[in-house]
């Protein structure tokens, strides 16, 4: 269907639209407009890729500027999906054009998306590695320059890979051509014309209109320096699924040292070491060329290197980068491998206390400098130290330098921030362990620091996801100002989904995963007694989450001890979650199979887990999901806390606020999995006392919100059954509803909709105008109380 939003001709590539999309688009349109950033909140299931997409495409191809899209994913399948997606409306849109040269336009439109070496390699020996890092070193080994110049001169010499030598003789822009490409079209493409899948793609990046990646290519430092240097401030960004986006946010500039890293890291400087003395032998010009290009400035000798011969990049945020030469004493390739080992037994020797420690960075230069004499500035340089090393010297298994490289990019980090970051060194893994395995945090803050560089170059960033309630918790954490900030409800005919409190067990007594009560023998019973009565009314997949992978396993246990597993097992088969991700996806795998075969399956996974994040649970994987209990983290984790009193010091967000809205997120998002579209139904259960207060359910997404009555917000178990049965009875029911006109919408409804919009306005101006209070706010001239209580005193 097309259809105009203001001046915009949209396509949307369904006949029909939900009105929660026509919406979102509006509101997306309007920061695109002001080149702002939004946050918006949309419900599960109600189409928010295709919408998010339909509209950039057309607003990429009626505007002459056409601006970038960088799109964001989580995980690889969700990338996957988008670029299905895409191809989907592109099709589309070149069947429906008007004429041959806007279906020309649309042909040339290019999408590709990015993922890792070891998802697109296909050279036959190094594929079949089963490590991301061991992939990624092989290959470097086989595309650095200086290999491929060795390999060109005396052919056969040394072994080059032949994918990426055929990119060489392509033209830059015309590796791949133009239209929409899956991560296995490209694949496929590689194989048949005999190229490089990543480079190809990594080479056509300047190129495309649309580019979809993982968030860590434009929030990591270390990977955004290397992938995405080239885009324009005019691109747009959006972050999906972006809940999350905090913590991952965090990660890309925290790093944990541990014992056998820092003794690998000894080994590889001893090598460095060894392999300094054989070419001071053989050829000692190349380290006097290093240094000398050192001496000039370390950017100009970086500025000549390739995508393939990146080590490593540096772990600092572009603005903290020093355009400086590298100080004398760490110039010198000797002094440097000297200086690295001398860091390093500093590190082991911190190892050995038995007792916690915390402090900023300032004061572990301090020590540092106090015991070793190892200055800040040249700790500053450490990670471009060692990427010109490491090139200089041209070694080879990158792989088993990884630990070395941490350690550098540990030097750097903590030699280049203040603020925001702190240090933390735990020597035991637990607190009643006795053997010591100690490990260094050194743990970032401040959210903000990483996506700040991103809200500066881009114009637009877009955060979104169903659940992302509440709206104003982001642009608090993340530093920004947004121009839209939007939650939308979710426009349904029937109730697609019954959310239900319960608070207490038929024995009436209540029920909860807090610390006091979670191993109380009657709460235990109860949470089983939830599971075996739900089992027995609810047909095909349950999914049930606990706040812990400790928790469940004990709360399992302890229903295996109770006889109660052996209940659910009459009904249906029994599934977990695991740490480890390749048990998981057996058990998905076979959940799935389950379900299938009308067996039924419970599947009990863990708040934060693969499951929660991103694996659909549509129609007859997932008819119900129990919350088992409230998902906090766990409060005495010493990087919770620290992080805790940051940003009650920093941003005024107080610690019960923050780990409140961190567990209602969660737990919305694991509810959310059970509903994957309209026509899509289930049961989302919240087993615990807490839920049923106020504070609480205020901060799930209002689409959630909206449907908790009162009468279903305190039940105890049998109420709660009682009710499901009766809903999953109404539901089963043919609807006799027409959708079209509430739920759906025709261009005649979109119409309507602008129509009265317009109407709204005109009334609304013709007031301003009547009362003539246009500038002022308030009629009495007096300040508004809300004024008032915003007014930071």
């Amino acid at each position: 269907m097309k259809f105009f939003i203001d001046d915009l001709p949209i396509i949307f590539p369904y006949d029909r639209i939900y009105p929660e999309q026509y919406m979102y688009m509006c509101d997306l349109k309007r920061t695109l407009d002001a080149t702002g950033h939004c946050v918006l909140e949309m419900p599960s299931g109600t189409g928010k890729t295709v919408s998010l997409l339909s509209l950039i495409v057309s607003y990429q191809q009626f505007y002459p500027t056409k601006r970038k899209l960088i799109y964001c994913s989580r995980t690889v399948p969700e990338i996957e999906k988008a670029l299905a997606e895409l191809k989907r409306l592109i099709e589309y849109r070149i069947k429906y054009a008007e004429n041959e040269e806007s279906a020309a336009k649309e042909r040339n439109f290019m999408g590709l998306g990015l993922t890792s070496r070891k998802n697109l390699c296909i050279h036959p020996d190094v594929s079949k590695e089963k490590k991301g890092n061991v992939v990624d070193a092989r290959c470097r080994d086989l595309t650095n320059s200086a290999n491929c110049e060795k390999g060109r001169a005396n052919p056969g010499s040394t072994e080059l890979c032949d994918w990426h030598e055929n990119l060489g003789k392509l033209e830059p822009g015309s590796l791949i051509p133009a239209g929409i490409w899956t991560l296995a079209d490209v694949l496929e493409y590689g194989r048949e014309k005999g190229i490089c899948p990543y480079f190809a793609v990594r080479r056509m990046m300047p190129f495309v209109d649309i580019i979809i990646y993982s968030f860590h290519y434009l929030l990591d430092p270390k990977v955004a320096d290397q992938v995405s240097k080239e885009f324009s401030k005019d691109a747009i960004v959006v972050f999906d699924e972006a809940h999350n986006i905090d913590n991952v946010c965090i990660e890309s500039l925290s790093i944990d040292i541990t014992r056998p890293m820092l003794d690998s890291a000894v080994r590889s400087v001893t090598k460095l070491g060894e392999k300094i003395e054989e070419i001071k032998t053989t050829d000692a010009a190349k380290l006097q060329d290093e240094y000398s290009k050192l001496v000039e400035g370390l950017q100009e000798g970086m500025s000549e290197e390739n995508d393939e011969d990146s080590f490593m990049a540096n772990p600092v945020l572009p603005d903290d980068l020093l355009n400086e030469a590298i100080p004398g004493n760490i110039r010198k390739a000797e002094h440097f491998v000297a200086f690295l080992k001398r860091f390093v037994e500093y590190l082991k020797t911190r190892m050995r206390v038995l007792h916690v420690v915390a402090e900023t960075p300032l004061s572990f230069l301090q020590h540092l400098k106090d015991i070793t004499y190892i200055e800040r500035r040249p700790l500053r340089f450490c990670a471009d130290r060692l990427q010109s090393l490491v090139r200089t010297l041209e070694v080879s298994r990158l792989d088993e330098y990884s630990a070395l490289q941490k350690v550098a990019s540990f030097a750097t980090l903590v030699s280049t921030y203040e603020k925001g970051f702190l240090l933390i060194l735990e020597p035991f893994e637990t607190d009643n362990a006795t053997v010591p395995n100690p490990v260094f945090h050194f743990t970032c803050l401040d959210p903000s620091l990483a996506i700040k560089p991103v809200f500066e170059r881009f114009s637009s960033v877009v955060i979104t996801s169903g659940t992302i309630s509440p709206l104003d918790m982001y642009p608090k954490m993340l530093q920004f100002t947004p121009v839209v900030q939007e939650t939308y409800p979710m426009t349904l005919t029937r109730n697609a989904f019954l959310p239900l409190v319960i608070t207490r067990g038929s024995d009436q007594v209540a029920i909860s995963s807090r610390f006091e009560v979670r191993n109380d023998p009657a709460v235990v019973r109860n949470f089983g007694s939830i599971l075996v009565e739900y089992s027995k009314i609810v047909p095909d997949g349950i999914v049930a989450f606990f706040p812990s992978y400790l928790y469940m396993e004990s709360i399992v246990a302890a229903w295996n001890d109770m006889g109660i597993l052996n209940e659910v097992w009459k009904n249906k088969l029994i599934f977990v979650e695991t740490p480890d991700a390749n048990e998981t996806s057996i058990a998905l795998e076979n959940y799935r199979r389950a379900c299938d075969n009308g067996r039924g399956a419970v599947l009990l996974s863990v708040a934060r887990g693969k499951v929660s994040e991103g694996i659909d649970f549509d129609h007859n994987y997932g008819r119900a999901v129990i919350m088992f209990g409230v998902p906090y983290q766990y409060t005495e984790s010493r990087i919770l806390k620290a992080r805790l009193e940051y940003l009650r010091d920093a941003y005024r967000i107080r610690e019960s606020e923050f780990l409140g809205f961190d567990a209602m997120r969660n737990a919305a998002q694991c509810v959310g999995r059970v509903l994957r579209g309209k026509t899509d139904w289930g049961l989302m259960v919240f087993a615990d006392k807490r839920f049923a207060r106020a504070d609480k359910r205020a901060k799930l997404p209002r689409w959630i919100n909206q449907y908790i009555t009162e009468t279903s917000s305190n039940l105890s178990t049998d109420m709660a059954i009682t009710l499901s049965k009766l809903f999953m009875r109404t539901i089963s029911q043919n609807p006799n509803e027409n959708q079209t006109g509430i739920s759906l919408w025709t261009i005649e409804d979109i119409n309507k909709a602008q129509e009265k919009q317009k109407a709204l306005g005109l009334e609304q101006r013709q007031q301003d105008r009547d009362t003539g209070s246009i500038d002022d706010g308030y009629d009495d001239g007096g300040i508004e109380d809300q004024m008032l209580v915003d007014l930071d005193v």
